[in-house]
């Protein structure tokens, strides 16, 4: 006799069918998850009075550019150090005329000087949830607007699937859902599991089953409106597109991760931008910060103190020193070894032990914006091929030109496979790969320009890698600061890769450092 049915079994068939965001959604049909909240911390540095304290910032980005902001508003002085010829660190947008400095292929964008016509190359999307940053786009006055990271219009392409053909993402995930809805159903009456379902339960998780699949009544999946008509629907009646077969659908990767991707806590709407290109959060911050950013200052020597930190940069020219209390170190921490330094061996070995991300983004100006012809208005299409990803952009609509997301990999073979290449054959393949979706491709393609992020200049990688075991081992190590030395950013988040990680690590950092410094003024005081 088989075992009856659990909540727990029945879960777990659940996740195996589709995934974290099922089992999710499940659990609250059940009444078994409630909601949750993440409280995240905000730093309150205290002001100095008459006291004074000096730091140094080594990099613009996100993090130093977000103490400088909140240190000298406290009274501190800062000074900042930053290697490249721009400040922002990787919040990088690129407009026509920009240059990009790339190891051995620098590149001058050629796109035409138009608002519009801009591309995100670094962090693009804005999830609702990250308040650290939306408190700053809020506080500086950052103009934002909707960005659209799930469109159903977009495509699902697997050169293994569909003989290779893209097919409509909304007809992909419907027929998925609905055909595993279907057994889904179908199993429940079977009671082969280990304890069975109350009858109130077996109601409850058919009902959902039903509405989330589009079942008939006797809980088979034979078309959804999801999907779109296959002709009809306004003046005449509509025609349900016949379901691609089920197999077929399994034999396409998109069901393994990229069908619930939009689904996940970073990527689910709504999400924004900032109007005009991400790196208008670099200006605002910049254009409320009064301490001195020096561009084009390539750090060379860090020396640890006992009452401070001594740093040896090059600029204009020549070497010169500056001294701190302390310093907030954003450097990517796989370079760090390349700088002269008295850091422990234990802290140089613990830097050296992360990984670096590579990543690869190419925008490619478009003379006309035809995807909207296609019902597509921002939003993803996947593919197998090593470009991953286009994007169409949500601004713009309905203008003559835009800047299409020609390609965004994720994994270090597609970033490696493109790296190799020179802008010019980078370009090409992408227009060759971006045909097999939109056959008159190449025609619209007027110009782009290419980002491996491991290998611009001063970066020479993407994120932070790291592994379980390098957390465990030696997270904790490199948050806490060597004496007077901090490092920031980022790579010092669970957020690697995110603006919000970048905040994140500002703000533990600064409230660890306002402690201290309370700490020696208040005994500065009792010994007075």
């Amino acid at each position: 006799m088989s075992d009856p049915l659990t909540r727990r079994g029945f879960l777990n068939t659940v996740g195996t069918a589709g995934g974290s965001a099922a089992v999710y959604q499940m659990s609250m049909a059940l009444g078994l998850l409630p909601g949750s909240a993440l409280a995240v911390p905000f730093a309150n540095v205290e002001a100095l009075g008459e006291s004074r304290r000096k730091v140094l910032i080594l990099g613009a980005g996100i993090a130093g550019l977000v103490c400088a902001y909140e240190l000298e508003r406290a009274g501190y002085e800062v000074t900042i150090l930053e290697a490249s010829h721009r400040i922002g660190g990787r919040n990088l947008t690129i407009r026509g005329g920009d240059f990009v400095d790339e190891m051995g292929h620098p590149q001058t964008c050629q796109f035409d000087r138009h608002p519009n016509l801009y591309f995100n190359a670094g962090p693009a999307r804005i999830p609702s949830h990250h308040r650290h940053l939306l408190h700053y786009c809020r506080t500086l006055g950052v103009e934002l607007e909707m960005f659209v990271n799930d469109s159903k219009h977009t495509y699902v392409h697997d050169p293994k699937a569909f003989g290779g053909k893209p097919i409509k993402n909304r007809e992909y995930v419907t027929d998925a859902r609905g055909f595993m809805t279907e057994l889904l159903a179908k199993a429940i009456n079977t009671g082969d599991f280990e304890k069975p379902f109350s009858a109130e339960d077996t109601d409850r998780v058919l009902q959902f089953l039903r509405s989330y699949g589009d079942l008939s009544s006797d809980n088979n999946y034979e078309g959804s409106l999801r999907a779109g008509y296959k002709s009809g629907g306004m003046v005449t009646t509509g025609v349900f597109k016949t379901p691609h077969e089920f197999m077929e659908l399994l034999d396409s990767d998109f069901w393994r991760f990229r069908m619930h991707f939009t689904e996940g806590e970073d990527q689910c709407s709504p999400l924004m931008q900032a109007v005009g290109g991400m790196d208008n959060i670099i200006t605002a911050l910049v254009r409320n910060i009064r301490s001195p950013i020096l561009i084009n200052a390539q750090v060379k020597r860090i020396t640890l103190e006992e009452t401070g930190v001594r740093v040896v940069y090059q600029y204009e020219g020549k070497h010169r020193e500056l001294r701190g209390d302390y310093c907030l170190n954003s450097i990517p921490k796989h370079l760090i070894a390349g700088i002269d330094n008295n850091l422990p061996n234990d802290y140089s070995t613990a830097l050296a032990s992360i990984g670096r991300g590579k990543l690869f983004k190419i925008g490619i100006q478009m003379r006309e914006r035809f995807w909207e012809k296609e019902n597509i208005y921002g939003g993803i299409t996947w593919t197998g091929q090593n470009i991953e990803q286009l994007w169409y952009p949500p601004h713009g609509i309905h203008t003559e030109k835009g800047v299409m997301l020609g390609a965004y990999t994720f994994g270090d073979e597609n970033a490696e496979f493109f790296a190799r290449m020179t802008p010019e054959q980078r370009f090409e393949e992408a227009i060759k790969q971006g045909e097999k979706i939109h056959p008159d491709y190449r025609k619209y393609a007027q110009t782009a320009v290419s980002v491996p992020w491991q290998r611009m200049n001063h970066m020479m990688g993407c994120t932070a890698a790291w592994t379980p075991e390098t957390r465990k081992r030696w997270f904790k190590r490199l948050q806490e600061p060597e004496g007077r030395h901090y490092m920031i950013g980022d790579q010092m988040s669970f957020h690697p890769g995110w603006q919000e990680g970048a905040m994140s690590s500002a703000h533990w950092t600064l409230a660890h450092l306002n402690n201290r410094v309370r700490t020696e003024l208040s005994g500065a005081a009792v010994n007075a």
